[in-house]
């Protein structure tokens, strides 16, 4: 009994965690374009991401579950402490105001447990999910920067799309709303699996049912611990404008929708900052980005965060299991 109550904390503090680090991507660019504010935004986010739970949620439980480790490797202890170390990895990011990818700590920490059972899925780790956490970002960043050198600076060539849309402050703030939506959907697609996969690996939570229990908490989380993080992304990296705002948007959830439909735990984090970076290159220039403290700091948490959650992990289950 003592761990199921354990296990059912765990796994809340956990999807708390990936609201609070959800919501910035979700919401920055029409929070940072000054269109929204913060309580709609938190309003908005949960219902999004229950739909897109509900809908497309299923192939990246079943990546975590059964694809990344061989079944029947998960015992329940394992579900627990795979689980609990990427809980506390992604908490550490959230402590330090970085928003940092869900995806990366959950695969960090079933790698953790995969290296401590010895029975690690290498062809789903490096053939799959590796080369997409590569390509996907790089694409996030040109796609935002080919798009918008379009558009950014207003010139003869693209002022009739100024006119027609950018110009209509009602259409603009609408399309920036869907937008952001749009990419709560795709969280919903992706990142709920991080909690239900393990759970389902471990055969104690049907796939559609985890989806379903858990997709609510990330609403929780954003509201309790995402405000930092929202405000970090939004307004701190480079202030977004509507259209840039906007833009982010589509890009990175297009992606992300894509990762999830081939079963891919991808981070949408990483894919929205890519993008919010790649503005700040056309406004600003790549050198003063790339110079930037806060730029820094987030690609060092990055590179730790997944491997502190592989430690975590494995230390964990060298302390409370045995072969």
């Amino acid at each position: 009994m003592i761990k199921e109550i354990i296990l059912i904390a765990v796994v809340v503090f956990f999807a708390m965690n990936m609201g609070a680090s959800g919501i910035a991507p979700s919401f920055a660019g029409i929070y940072g374009g000054r269109m929204i504010k913060k309580k709609k935004a938190l309003l908005l986010f949960p219902i999004f991401v229950i739909i897109g739970a509900i809908l497309m949620g299923r192939n990246v439980a079943l990546t975590l579950g059964k694809s990344l480790l061989p079944a029947g490797v998960i015992s329940f202890d394992a579900a627990l402490i795979i689980l609990a170390s990427a809980a506390l990895s992604l908490f550490l990011a959230n402590i330090l105001k970085i928003p940092q990818s869900t995806s990366q700590v959950t695969v960090g920490a079933a790698v953790g447990a995969g290296l401590y059972f010895k029975q690690l899925n290498l062809d789903t780790l490096c053939l799959k999910i590796l080369p997409m956490w590569i390509v996907l970002p790089l694409a996030s960043y040109l796609l935002t920067f080919l798009l918008y050198r379009k558009i950014y600076p207003p010139e003869h060539d693209n002022l009739h799309i100024y006119q027609k849309i950018f110009a209509n402050k009602k259409k603009m703030r609408w399309s920036a709303l869907i937008a952001s939506c749009y990419v709560a959907f795709a969280i919903g697609t992706n990142n709920v699996a991080n909690a239900v996969g393990p759970l389902y690996g471990a055969g104690i939570l049907g796939i559609n049912t985890g989806l379903i229990l858990i997709a609510p908490l990330f609403g929780i989380g954003a509201w309790l611990m995402g405000k930092g993080t929202l405000e970090t992304v939004g307004r701190e990296i480079v202030p977004l404008g509507p259209v840039s705002g906007t833009l982010v948007s589509f890009v990175t959830a297009t992606l992300l929708i894509f990762a999830s439909s081939l079963g891919i735990p991808q981070s949408l984090v990483q894919l929205n900052l890519a993008s919010i970076f790649s503005i700040s290159c056309v406004k600003n220039g790549h050198r003063y980005t790339l110079d930037q403290h806060l730029t820094r700091k987030t690609f060092l948490v990055w590179a730790l965060t997944p491997l502190i959650s592989i430690g975590v992990s494995y230390l964990l289950l060298s302390l409370f299991l045995r072969k």
